[in-house]
């Protein structure tokens, strides 16, 4: 199944890649990681080019988000419960989902690119959630934006070795990304420390 989304990608080139895209945040089985670092590493050789790559992976990312928001704002929990499984949207995975989205809010959204199983399900929530179209987004665009740029200047950078990197990078994402969280995390801590020592009065 992967080496025949990789073959479209080298025979359809961006076309494939938009439509690709736009179907793996919805929710169908598209290893999306692995698409954006197969183009970014066909950049590399000059089959692709690095700017058109990353407007058409953005431009494709995003159609799937809207798609996947209005669904959620229009028909709501009910459409998912029912054809939810379509999506590989299981009502585990929804649960989970749910759990992230009420801990971490708007930003999920953002986070939610980088967690598999999650960001399928975070433009779905939104929707539900109600949240504003144009705050949604933005945290969906600013999330799409480092997520392209991140797995596609990563398959321009390693090359012809970007399947092994990528397995090792599948292999301790999650870590990664708890890291990242920690690290964001600590440094707000650390800037709202500072602005209030800045503000306060000398004595």
């Amino acid at each position: 199944m992967q080496q025949f989304l990789l073959d479209l990608i080298w025979t359809y080139r961006y076309l494939a890649l938009f439509g690709l895209l736009a179907l793996g945040i919805i929710g169908l089985p598209i290893p999306d990681e692995t698409l954006m670092t197969f183009v970014g590493s066909l950049t590399a050789y000059g089959h692709l080019t690095f700017g058109k790559s990353l407007t058409v992976s953005f431009s494709g990312s995003m159609t799937g988000m809207l798609i996947s928001y209005f669904i959620g704002r229009r028909v709501g929990k009910p459409f998912l419960d029912r054809f939810g499984k379509w999506f590989h949207l299981t009502p585990n995975r929804l649960a989970k989902g749910e759990k992230w989205f009420q801990k971490y809010g708007a930003w999920a959204i953002v986070f939610g690119y980088f967690v598999p199983g999650v960001r399928h399900l975070t433009c779905y929530l939104a929707g539900m959630s109600g949240i504003r179209f144009w705050r949604y987004f933005v945290y969906a665009g600013s999330g799409a934006f480092v997520w392209c740029f991140t797995f596609i200047t990563l398959g321009r950078v390693i090359g012809r070795n970007w399947e092994t990197v990528l397995h090792l990078l599948h292999v301790y994402m999650g870590r990664g990304v708890a890291i990242g969280i920690l690290v964001i995390a600590l440094g707000l801590l650390l800037f709202i420390w500072l602005r209030r020592r800045k503000s306060r009065p000398a004595r």
